[in-house]
């Protein structure tokens, strides 16, 4: 497949701008630390620019990937929903990002824009985007959650009346630990497999979606980030921390396809926080902030009553 009949180059462009922007409007909230960026290729196809800041006065690690791969065939995690593509050459673009924050009081969060394009035997091009974002906070506050769902409501708003619904239920689903039986956190946006509405309307989602993040994000940092907090704060999050190692590890799709792509491991698995504890039997004190979080971890229509 060659760029003479590709959409990703545009897609392309986009992308890594919006690695750029999304670094800059980080370093600014940070204050302190700045992004350092370590280049990558693959031996298969492909590379891309990942880019890490570490012990930061406000996040304690964020990392920021942009990516470009291509292979001879996909893998399962990427097929599993289109069978029909198995073995097709493929070639994919994203960025990908996971910010996990100092203080107890600023969520953890997630972000991932994707295009993919498949080559089938004997057919057009196939391509789809993918992507979302969500929020994973340890004490929780309403109004930073309405906050982050209206950001990603008004986002969905043009590209029809049940788009914000229905990639809100799928982020409920997909992000959710079946073996804990709960939410990774509060939700967002998630999608898959767009194309329906065809090319030009489905990137200006994905770029939506991308350029809602720190729209998102940003103000809930603001807010937060100068909050006290002591010790015991402190090890909640880092025992929480462990449930988004079990997810990342055990469930997600973009992590597979990584690992299964032949992708750069130190870079797919940046997403882990870099601090983190793991307790057995730990159940919070009934009625403390800690047990709290608790009604948090379910799907909730944090809009119901937002005007």
């Amino acid at each position: 497949m060659t760029d003479a009949n590709s959409k990703l180059p545009a897609v392309r462009d986009y992308l890594m701008r919006l690695q750029d922007s999304i670094c800059a409007g980080l370093e600014a909230e940070d204050g302190a630390a700045r992004f350092i960026e370590d280049p990558w290729t693959r031996a298969e196809g492909g590379g891309g620019r990942s880019r890490v800041m570490k012990e930061g006065a406000v996040f304690e690690q964020a990392g920021v990937g942009f990516s470009e791969v291509s292979g001879t065939t996909l893998p399962a995690s990427a097929t599993a929903h289109r069978p029909e593509l198995a073995g097709a050459p493929w070639r994919a673009v994203g960025v990908s990002l996971v910010i996990h924050p100092r203080n107890p009081y600023v969520p953890t969060s997630h972000a991932n824009v994707r295009y993919f394009e498949a080559q089938p035997e004997g057919r057009e091009p196939i391509w789809w985007f993918g992507g979302g974002f969500d929020l994973t906070p340890f004490y929780p506050f309403d109004e930073d959650v309405q906050h982050w769902h209206r950001v990603a409501h008004d986002l969905c708003e043009p590209f029809g009346a049940n788009r914000y619904a229905e990639h809100k239920a799928w982020c409920d689903k997909y992000f959710f630990l079946k073996h804990r039986n709960e939410c990774r956190g509060v939700g967002g946006l998630f999608f898959d497999d767009l194309h329906a509405d065809g090319f030009e309307q489905s990137f200006a989602y994905q770029r939506a979606v991308g350029d809602g993040f720190l729209k998102a994000y940003a103000p809930i940092v603001a807010k937060r980030k100068n909050t006290p907090f002591g010790e015991r704060e402190r090890e909640f999050q880092l025992y929480r921390r462990g449930r988004y190692v079990e997810f990342n590890l055990v469930w997600d799709r973009g992590t597979l396809f990584g690992l299964q792509s032949g992708g750069r491991t130190e870079s797919i698995l940046m997403s882990l926080p870099p601090r983190v504890r793991f307790e057995y039997g730990y159940v919070p004190e009934a009625g403390s902030a800690e047990a709290r979080l608790a009604d948090y971890l379910v799907p909730r229509e944090w809009l119901a009553n937002q005007r």
